[in-house]
């Protein structure tokens, strides 16, 4: 390649790898329902637009043998030997509320990726994939509601 060409080469990629690499936060804000049961466990994860798993972004609850309870999000993420590094906590106590915050990178926005939560509360029934909420500027700042542990989900985008 000629010095100019080179020239011309490195200087769009150092334009263009910036805008690769920019991420956005999102704060996630899950409200549990008062079910009258123990502190639930909930994997909040990512897929893609083909449904395969992407990444966890938090698991509440201590016990690793009861993450088998999060039955959606063990398959996905079987595979993923880091899926649980720096990303769990306490488990979430019914009528409390669970707030995580993560960077995303922002080609995952509005790109057909979903967050999922998987709940699961002792001696009650499991409820994989409790929540489906597309990732979008559109669902933004929106309640979405859960099917029987989580009242609502909402999230913002900064």
């Amino acid at each position: 390649m000629s010095r100019p060409l080179l020239t011309i080469v490195a200087f769009a990629s150092a334009l263009a790898l910036p805008s690769l690499a920019h991420s956005r936060q999102v704060t996630l804000i899950t409200q549990l329902e008062n079910y009258g049961g123990d502190g639930a466990y909930l994997a909040v994860y990512l897929t893609d637009a083909k449904g395969a798993y992407a990444r966890t972004l938090w698991v509440a609850g201590g016990k690793a043998k009861y993450y088998k309870h999060l039955a959606d999000w063990n398959r996905l993420s079987a595979r993923d030997a880091k899926r649980l590094d720096g990303v769990t906590g306490a488990s979430v106590g019914a009528g409390r509320s669970l707030e995580v915050t993560a960077d995303l990178a922002d080609a995952l926005i509005d790109a057909g990726y979903e967050i999922r939560i998987d709940a699961a509360a002792e001696d009650m029934r499991d409820s994989p994939s409790e929540i489906r909420v597309p990732l979008s500027t559109q669902n933004a700042a929106k309640p979405h509601p859960g099917k029987r542990y989580i009242q609502n989900l909402t999230y913002q985008l900064r």
